[in-house]
This record gives structure tokens, sequence and C-alpha cells, in this order.
């Protein structure tokens, strides 16, 4: 009998990071995938989610309608609660075997609460990182409520075991976003891009940047100021850019006032505004780029692999493992101008393999066939 795999995607950036592990569970001769789709997944404005993995293949067995607006920590904290009774409703009627998170987002915890008290077994993707946000506290919250662990570095399985868990149950692995790059080439034209998003046209054929910078959930009430910053720093810099709007975390409606009173006031003419594109053209974006500017932990992951220069600004990223890529500024426009110039200068990056393993998702898969599954768990010393 197949083991049923319920596998759990909550943004569009979520699946595309996924797909490839999705791929392996779903050919694996002795796995039944199962998907379970919610959160900002479903809505509209981060991209047609839905769609997209109907088209590589992919049928939710279920969709979480969860997600709150509001934009604070109210409406986040009630989303994760909304999120425990709906993932509960879910998984009851799956019945899987195993359940698939990843990350460190509170709608994945929801999912981990849900299916922990459900006595189903919870195998946990990316355990272990450490950032300098809320995030880090759910990413480890969920480390202990996971019975498998898959890290995607040797310092985020030694620090899962320092949590106490059972080594045999801990697996270093490595980053399926990478293998996700590794394995395709992606080329994103400027009628593809001119075509979505609102602002300026934007030529990608020259030297352009990326900017994504998301709210700070442990920074409510500063992230304007923090984004202001930001957008003044892009804007003296004159240089051709893409921006991409914040996700859905607390802080994010500050966040888009700021981009939204910015844009009112000075109309950038080199700077273009987007909410969302597919994986495989972001993948194509992120090539392409001289330099990405921001807070996103594509910065730390995909960058470090493709050699792209980062300017990381401010703590959401602070202390999470990164390459030679990446230097580090606080929220002055100053230092980000300076810093922007500095990896302009700079130029490509040698690849860096930190996070970068051969085979990531077949590996998951296999170990997810074939690992002894348990649900009462013990503090391993």
């Amino acid at each position: 009998m197949k083991r049923k795999v319920c596998f759990v995607i909550t943004s569009g950036i979520h699946y595309g990071r996924s797909r490839y592990i999705l791929e392996a569970i779903k050919s694996h001769p002795h796995l039944e995938l199962q998907l379970v789709v919610g959160a900002s997944a479903l809505l509209p404005q981060y991209g047609d989610v839905i769609t997209m993995m109907e088209k590589d293949g992919f049928k939710p067995d279920a969709r979480i309608v969860m997600t709150l607006e509001g934009g604070n920590p109210v409406a986040m904290a009630k989303t994760a609660g909304i999120g425990i009774t709906e993932f509960a409703t879910a998984f009851d009627n799956l019945l899987p075997d195993i359940v698939v998170v990843r990350g460190d987002r509170y709608e994945v915890l929801s999912a981990a609460v849900a299916a922990a008290y459900l006595n189903i077994p919870v195998a946990h993707i990316e355990g272990g990182d450490i950032t300098g946000t809320i995030d880090e506290s759910v990413r480890h919250a969920i480390t202990k409520l996971a019975h498998i662990h898959f890290a995607t570095h040797e310092a985020a399985k030694q620090r899962i075991l320092r949590m106490g868990e059972n080594p045999q149950y801990v697996f270093m692995v490595g980053s399926p976003e990478l293998e996700f790059i590794a394995k395709n080439g992606f080329v994103v034209t400027n009628e593809y891009i001119n075509y979505l998003g609102v602002g300026n046209m934007v030529d990608i054929t020259k030297p352009y940047l990326i900017v994504m910078q998301h709210p700070v959930t442990s920074e409510v009430g500063k992230n304007r100021q923090h984004i202001t910053e930001t957008l003044q720093a892009i804007y003296e810099f004159g240089m051709p850019t893409i921006w991409f709007w914040p996700n859905v975390d607390a802080g994010t409606d500050e966040v888009s006032k700021g981009i939204r009173a910015f844009r009112e006031k000075y109309q950038p003419p080199h700077i273009r505004f987007l909410k969302y594109v597919p994986p495989e053209q972001f993948i194509g974006l992120l090539k392409g780029a001289h330099c990405l500017v921001g807070n996103s932990s594509a910065g730390i992951k995909e960058c470090s692999y493709i050699g792209t220069p980062v300017v990381n600004i401010g703590t959401r990223q602070h202390r999470r493992l990164r390459g030679p890529n990446v230097v580090d500024v606080g929220y002055n426009k100053e230092a980000i101008i300076e810093a922007i110039k500095q990896q302009l200068a700079h130029g490509l990056y040698e690849p860096s393999l930190i996070y970068y393993r051969e085979g990531v998702s077949q590996q998951i898969a296999n170990i997810l066939a074939s690992v002894e599954l348990y649900t009462q768990k013990y503090f391993f010393e």
C-alpha cells in the first residue's frame, strides 16, 4: 500500500520552490501525493497559483481559505488560528500518513499544529535555520512539532539535534529551490515584464536591479520608515529596477502605503512594480539582475548559487547562513546606495554551494517512502 504524503502549499513562491519535490513524490512507486493549498496561494493578487499547479499536472485535494486582511499582528495571529481549524478539517478528511510542511511562516505553523494534534507524523523542510524575527521562533516551534527533519545545510542540522531531536530522523539534504535553478535555464523578455505590474517601462536588456523588501513583523510601526529609505535610495540611484510588492506578513500595509505614496509623489521613471511572476520567470529575472536589494531569502539562497550580488537590508535575514555575494546594511539611504555601488563594481560572484546538494527532491521522496513512522515524540538526550 502506498503512503499518502500530504504536502502543504501556502504561497506561489512556496509552490515554485517545492515543485520538484512534488514531482518526485508523485512519481514515486510507494507514495501517493496529496496537496493542500491555502493562505496567499489562493489570493489572486499574488498570482493564479492553482491554474499554474494544474498546468503542471497537480490537482489540489483541499483549499484552505484562512488569510485575514489587516496587515498587522492581530490579523496574522487570527489567521494562524483559523488555519489550525481549517487544516484539521482537511487532514481529517484526507487521512494522510505524513504531512509535509516547509519553512517558517505562521500558516505553516497552523498546519503543523493541526497535524500533530491529529497524531499524523509531520515532516519539516528547512528547520534549524536562524533569521532575526518572529519567523525564527515559528521555525523552531515547527521543528519541535515535527517528526522528520530535512535540513538545508550542516549547521542547521546541528541546531535541530541540539533541540533534542532524534538523529535517526534528521537529514541534511540541501535546499530544493537550488535544484530548480540548476536544472533549468530561463529567459525573460522586456515584453513579458512590461506587460505585468504598474509604473514606467523598464529595459532589462540593460543592467537592472531587483528590489524585494518585505515587512519585518517584529518592527511593526517602523516598516514604512524603513521602506522609504530604500525607495529614496533606488530613486536617486536611477537604475532600471523591478520592484516586487511585499508579502502578507504583519506590517505589509505600512510597506504598501509607503510604496503607493512614493509612486504618487515622484512617479519614478525607471521603476516597475510587480506583485508576482511565475517561478520560471522569477529565476530568469534573478539570473539577469546585476544586484538584488532588500530582505528576501531569495537573496540568501537562490542568489548564493547564481552568484547574483545582494544588498541585504535590515534584520529580517539576520544571522542566516550566507555566501560571499551578500553585503549587509541598515535602514539608511546613503548606506544602501554605497552598498549597491560596491556590489555593481564587484559584479557576478562565483557560485556558492552552501545550500546546494544534487538530487535533493528525490532524496526527500525516498526518505518519506522508507523512514519508520511514529507519532509520540520524546526529547532525545
